[in-house]
């Protein structure tokens, strides 16, 4: 019986599953790191909604950016959203419309390399209505939350696709019918 080979593979083996456990948890722990919770989120979730003019907060992150501390997405009554970045003092410093990148996005629909994309369902934007009505259906879906995006959806039998952060801070993507009946609903990994 070779024991230098089976004394190798006691200490490879659990080598190997720490180092699979490690990277594992670090990176959990980086996707968490960047989110804001608790006083600290709901303080920067209240000066971004007031720089938007309105509107929720449904997602905020710390900045890596140099000079923000904060990097916030605000969706507006009309359904449309706006991402602010924050410093420390809660002051803005940048504010972008998403209006913005669908008008560059019109832009590239002229490219011949993106004309196939211009006709996809997925890059209709929703109206006012089916907005409120993809968000009660794929928050009843989940039992209550927050809405974090909307959109048409090209996929064969689901005419919307929703991201939804539930009352645990769970996500979930939820699937609609045209009809606003649910066709699926899986917990966001």
């Amino acid at each position: 019986m070779n024991t230098t080979a089976l004394r190798r593979k006691r200490v490879l083996i659990p080598a190997v599953a720490t180092v699979a456990v490690l990277a594992v948890g670090g990176t959990v722990w980086a996707a968490s790191a960047d989110e804001v919770s608790g006083d600290e989120r709901s303080r920067v979730a209240a000066a971004a909604e007031q720089a938007a003019g309105g509107g929720t907060a449904v997602d905020v992150e710390h900045s890596d950016d140099v000079g923000a501390a904060y990097e916030v997405e605000v969706r507006l009554a009309d359904g449309s959203e706006v991402d602010l970045t924050l410093d420390e003092d809660l002051t803005v410093v940048t504010k972008e419309s998403d209006d913005a990148d669908d008008a560059d996005d019109a832009d590239d629909a002229d490219d011949a390399d993106d004309a196939d994309d211009a006709d996809d369902a997925d890059d209709r934007v929703l109206s006012a209505d089916e907005r409120a009505a993809v968000e009660r259906a794929a928050l009843d879906a989940v039992g209550g939350g927050t809405l974090l995006e909307a959109s048409a959806s090209d996929d064969p039998g689901v005419a919307y696709e929703a991201e939804v952060r539930d009352a645990q801070g769970v996500e979930w993507d939820v699937d609609l019918d045209a009809g606003y009946a649910v066709v699926a609903k899986t917990q966001d990994r």
